[in-house]
């Protein structure tokens, strides 16, 4: 079998600015939702059988408390964040296995997941779904991949060294050096992606990383600035590769069983009402017949 892990949340946002307004009959904009079950109804269409889809049930998480900078729900659309659990709540009456994190991040999900479902022999492939290069941490050879959906682009454990330069162990300290805007921390002043990736492509971790740039054995544009610098913050960037890391405790699920996907529930026809998709019931009951 092969797992699919869906960042719900990208879906979500992604989807909320392609689509046109959709208001429904409460005057609650609700296309983004139908967005995404739409594509999720299609994953399962192309042959998907195993689904876990994570979402961020609310914005902040344990990090807001490692960094006082850490991305928060501050400027997000309220017509996009009322649709946060109304998401779940749909994605649920479909009969998705929802990951709904609190202190977590849907990353953490994806990753937790991951790990559990790789662990199981009878796993063929793991595929988590989502262009968010955090989770590039999280491949493991051809087993465990990253999908860019919107892109059709598979990313295995070569695909992560051709994108970024460093292998998956080293994603959190890339990310630690040269900062990530969309989870608002910057990074090291000076510290780029071309300069992170080829000094750990040479040294894998930050810790790793000669104080002084006359020890460093490969050749960087500037690099007795950046040595100081980072001998200098050090310990901030240890920060923000703990800010970058992926926790693998996040509470997901107990085996893969849980992500296989048999059908609706009751509750399908009034939530179909709710985000307006007369036909949603008929579509999800045809396709349960198809698996039954």
């Amino acid at each position: 079998m092969q797992i699919h892990l869906v960042d719900g949340t990208y879906e979500l946002f992604r989807h909320h600015f392609a689509l046109p307004s959709r208001i429904n009959s409460d005057g609650l904009e609700v296309a983004a939702t139908r967005g995404v079950v739409m594509s999720m109804l299609g994953l399962l269409e192309e042959g998907a059988t195993h689904v876990g889809i994570a979402t961020d049930h609310v914005v902040q998480s344990f990090r807001n408390d490692l960094y006082d900078g850490y991305k928060t729900g501050e400027g997000t659309e309220p017509v996009l964040l009322d649709q946060f659990w109304l998401l779940e709540d749909v994605l649920e009456a479909v009969g998705f296995k929802v990951f709904r994190m609190v202190e977590h991040e849907a990353d953490d999900a994806m990753g937790a997941a991951s790990v559990i479902a790789a662990a199981d022999e009878r796993v063929e492939r793991v595929i988590i779904c989502t262009p968010d290069k955090d989770l590039g941490q999280c491949v493991v050879g051809t087993r465990v991949v990253q999908f860019d959906r919107r892109k059709g682009l598979m990313i295995d454990h070569d695909g992560v060294i051709e994108k970024f330069g460093v292998p998956p162990e080293s994603i959190p300290d890339y990310l630690g050096l040269m900062g990530d805007s969309a989870d608002g921390f910057p990074g090291l002043a000076g510290w780029g992606a071309k300069s992170a990736s080829t000094v750990l492509a040479r040294y894998g971790h930050i810790e790793n990383i000669p104080d002084d740039a006359a020890d460093w054995d490969i050749t960087v544009r500037g690099a007795a600035k950046l040595a100081t610098t980072l001998a200098e913050q050090r310990e901030l960037a240890m920060l923000f590769r703990r800010v970058a890391t992926i926790d693998y405790a996040a509470p997901t699920m107990d085996n893969v069983d849980e992500l296989l996907w048999t059908g609706p529930t009751d509750s399908l026809a009034a939530f179909a009402e709710r985000i307006d998709a007369p036909r949603l019931v008929e579509r999800v009951e045809k396709l349960a017949r198809t698996r039954n």
